[in-house]
Formats: C-alpha cells, sequence, structure tokens
C-alpha cells in the first residue's frame, strides 16, 4: 500500500482557542476568573464604544465561513456583524463590499494587493510622524542617552525609507529594542513616557494602511475571520499583570479583542489620551453590566460594580468616575447577595 500523504491538522475552532490561535490572547487559565463575564450578552467595549460579539457566536461564524468562497459570499457574512465593527474593520469592510459589487467571483486578498502599494506608502508617513514624536521627547534627556535613542529611531527611518523588499520595519522589533536602553535614575519618567508614545505605531487594529500591508499576504478566510474577531469579547487585565495586577474579576473588563491587543501593557491613563472617550464607555459598560445584574445575570458578584468603579478610579488617576445611581444595591446590600449566594452554593455542593 503507498503512504498516505501527511495532512495538515486545522486545529478545531472552539470559544477556549479562538482567541489564543488567531489574536495571541487567552481564554482560559490566568482569566478564568472572568467566566462570569464572558457569559454576558449585549454589553458595551469599554475601551472603544462598540457592542461585544459574545464569544457563544464563534462556532456558528466559523461554519458559515466554511462555506464562503467569493467575495460577494464573504461581504454577504461580514453584513451580520457589521454593526459591532470597530472603525478599521468597518472602513475595510466598506472598501470589501465596493469591491465585491464589482468584482462578485473574485476574492478579497486580490482586492488588498491591488491596493497595496498606496497603502504602505501611507503606513510608512504614519510611522515617521510616531518615530519623529519620540524624537522631540528625547530633548528632554541627558545627550548619552538621547544619542542612543537616536541610533535606534535612525535605524528605524533607513529601514522604513528602504526599497529592500526583505528590510521591513518591525514594530515589535522596535519596541523590544528600546528595553536595551537603560535611562539615568532622573530620565526614567521620560523615557516611559517616550516608550509609552512608541506604542502608538500604527498596527492592524489602529490603522487601515497597515491592515491593508498586513492582510494583502493573507488568504480571504483569514481576513474574514480578522473582521469577525476583532469584535468578540475578551478578558482584560484593569491593572496589567506585568505591571503586578490580580488574575480577579475585580480587575477584569470584558473588552473587544482588539481593544484589548492594542492597549498591550500600555498604562490606562496613556491608552486614554489615545481614545478620550474611554471614561464615556466606561460609563455604558458599567450600566450594561448592571442592566445584567437586575436581569438575574452574575449571581455571586453583585459587588463587581463596586469593586471595578474603586479600581478604574486608582488606575486611571482620577479620569474615570463611574456613576452608580442606576444600581440597585448598596454596597453592603451587595455583598450580602454575594455572602448568601456563596452560602447556597456550598450547601449544594
Amino acid at each position: 500500500m503507498s503512504a498516505k500523504k501527511n495532512k495538515k491538522i486545522t486545529p478545531k475552532i472552539t470559544p477556549e482557542n479562538y482567541l489564543k490561535y488567531y489574536y495571541d490572547i487567552p481564554y482560559e487559565g490566568t482569566t478564568s476568573a472572568g467566566k462570569p463575564l464572558r457569559k454576558l450578552r449585549n454589553i458595551t467595549c469599554p475601551y472603544r464604544g462598540i457592542k461585544i460579539i459574545p464569544s457563544e457566536m464563534i462556532k456558528g461564524f466559523e461554519k458559515n465561513l466554511a462555506k464562503t468562497k467569493t467575495a460577494i459570499d464573504a461581504v454577504k457574512l461580514l453584513e451580520t456583524y457589521k454593526k459591532n465593527m470597530l472603525p478599521v474593520e468597518k472602513a475595510m469592510f466598506a472598501i470589501f463590499k465596493d469591491f465585491a459589487l464589482l468584482n462578485p467571483d473574485d476574492n478579497l486578498q486580490n482586492c488588498l494587493q491591488m491596493i497595496q502599494v498606496n497603502a504602505l506608502n501611507k503606513l510608512k508617513l504614519e510611522e515617521l510622524e510616531v518615530l519623529d514624536d519620540v524624537d522631540m521627547l528625547s530633548r528632554k534627556l541627558s545627550p548619552q542617552t538621547a544619542l542612543k535613542l537616536r541610533a535606534k529611531t535612525t535605524k528605524c527611518r533607513q529601514i522604513i525609507l528602504s526599497d529592500n523588499k526583505r528590510d521591513t520595519f518591525k514594530r515589535k522589533t522596535f519596541l523590544i529594542s528600546l528595553e536595551e536602553i537603560i535611562p539615568k535614575e532622573n530620565e526614567r519618567e521620560i523615557f516611559n513616557d517616550i516608550k509609552n508614545k512608541a506604542l502608538f505605531l500604527p498596527t492592524s487594529e489602529s490603522s487601515r494602511n497597515a491592515f491593508i500591508v498586513k492582510y494583502a499576504k493573507r488568504k480571504q478566510v483569514e481576513i474574514v475571520r480578522r473582521l469577525f474577531i476583532a469584535s468578540t469579547g475578551s478578558i482584560e487585565h484593569i491593572t496589567p499583570a506585568s505591571m503586578g495586577g490580580m488574575n480577579t474579576i475585580g480587575n477584569f473588563l470584558l473588552t473587544s479583542a482588539s481593544g484589548n491587543r492594542y492597549r498591550e501593557n500600555m498604562p490606562l491613563v496613556e491608552y486614554i489620551k489615545r481614545f478620550p472617550k474611554i471614561p464615556q464607555y466606561m460609563q455604558k459598560y458599567v450600566d450594561d453590566i448592571i442592566e445584567e445584574i437586575h436581569n438575574g445575570g452574575m449571581k455571586g458578584n453583585e459587588t463587581y460594580p463596586y469593586k471595578i468603579k474603586k479600581k478604574l478610579l486608582e488606575e486611571s488617576e482620577g479620569r474615570i468616575l463611574i456613576s452608580l445611581s442606576k444600581y440597585k444595591y448598596t454596597e453592603e446590600e451587595a455583598a450580602l447577595a454575594v455572602e448568601e449566594f456563596e452560602h447556597r452554593w456550598d450547601k449544594y455542593n
């Protein structure tokens, strides 16, 4: 008998592995305490203001995605989730929709390849603008430290402006290289500001041009999946784990996957500078949580609104002031409701 060819095994898509495989965001493990949040529906993303797609919809999406072959198929599938899309994804969907009307039997990868060159030039300008801001801040450093930083930004500029296709600028590489610079004691604060500014280098979450350049190399199925997963639910640490944040529900938010990923380890104060409407979105998020609790959801977590109100106030340095005027529980009543639930649960077990 002839030997069978080894087939590429595609992992079974589940809510547990979906974000890990396609967005490098863990679903379980360190965020397992966030399970009560994952079960919620119709929740506003506290970072971006859109309604989050519940993770339970992943399986149905993947089933329909497997049936899409053409550009028009992809657009029809994505139309269902248009209202949940973030700005970059919504802009890309508009481009794909126009393309599918003229080329219904084509595919979305060809669409991106047609506009890639122009997008790449615009992306380079976006990257250079951020590097200009970084260099501007370097003027506040000592000459020795500033020169070390300028050497790195100059190298980045050379790569960005190079016509060598093999030598491409890598945002992550630059961010890692900044850790090689050890600032003086009195320079640490400004150097942290510089690193936070560097986080604003464009990504496919923040820039339409970065999206086009990145996904012009991907198949249609990956492009369609990316537009969907950006708005799916993800558990986010208010205080990042890398900065000592606890893996407890009182330090967790349910956010869109894109909002989670784009923040990275950025301090919440800096993230608010990037998205000034975050305090407003946080209030909508808490109001949605309160409504869920009033409707019988999140049993045993009635203190959650009070916990994150305090946590957000602290982490945002006073910029996020959450009102709980719509909540029917006082803080004492919420604590009693949690205690009663835990007592009933222990008795049941």
